[in-house]
C-alpha cells in the first residue's frame, strides 16, 4: 500500500539538477506531492526535500536510482518522527467578516500579512499537519487563495 515518504537529498548545485530528479521520479510513475530546493550552508550543494507517495519496495528502488545520478550526493528517507518539518502557507480571505476571522488567526498563532478592503491575507508556519487543519478552519471564513511552499525538513540529531 502506497504511503507518503519524505526523502532529503543533498545534491550539487547545478543547472539542471532539479529536472533530472524530478524526472525519475516522475518517469517511475510517483506523483511529486511537494518539493523544495534550498541553499545549504555549503554554497555548492542544495538540499531537496521530496515527498511522495510509494510503496515501500518501490521507494527503495527510486533512492538507488537517484543515488546512482552523477550530481546526487546523498539519499536518506526522513522517517516519521525523525526530522523536523515545516511548511509556510499564504492564504487571501474573504474580509467580510474580520472578528471571526481574526479569532481564529489569533487562536492557532498565525498573523495577518496584508489587508485590503475586500479581504485579509494570513501568514503562517508549521508542519504539515498543523498546515492542513489551519486551512480547515479558515475554510468557511471564504478562501479566495492559498498558496504553500511544501514541505521543507532536517534530520534531528542522534541523541548522545
Amino acid at each position: 500500500m502506497a504511503e507518503k515518504h519524505t526523502l532529503s537529498c543533498l545534491v550539487e548545485n547545478q543547472f539542471g539538477v532539479l529536472a533530472r530528479v524530478a524526472g525519475l521520479i516522475s518517469a517511475r510513475g510517483f506523483n511529486i506531492d511537494s518539493l523544495t530546493v534550498s541553499a545549504t550552508e555549503d554554497p555548492t550543494v542544495s538540499r531537496m526535500t521530496i515527498v511522495v507517495d510509494a510503496d515501500a519496495q518501490k521507494l527503495e528502488q527510486v533512492k538507488r536510482q537517484l543515488s546512482r545520478l552523477i550530481d546526487v550526493i546523498d539519499v536518506s528517507e526522513l522517517k516519521s518522527g525523525e526530522f523536523l518539518d515545516r511548511e509556510l502557507l499564504l492564504v487571501r480571505l474573504n474580509g467580510a467578516n474580520r472578528e471571526a476571522v481574526l479569532k481564529t488567526v489569533e487562536s492557532v498563532g498565525a498573523k495577518v500579512a496584508d489587508t485590503a478592503a475586500n479581504s485579509l491575507v494570513i501568514e503562517a508556519m508549521g508542519d504539515t499537519k498543523r498546515m492542513d487543519e489551519l486551512v480547515e478552519k479558515l475554510r468557511p471564513h471564504g478562501i479566495q487563495q492559498l498558496v504553500r511552499t511544501g514541505r521543507i525538513a532536517l534530520p534531528r540529531p542522534a541523541a548522545g
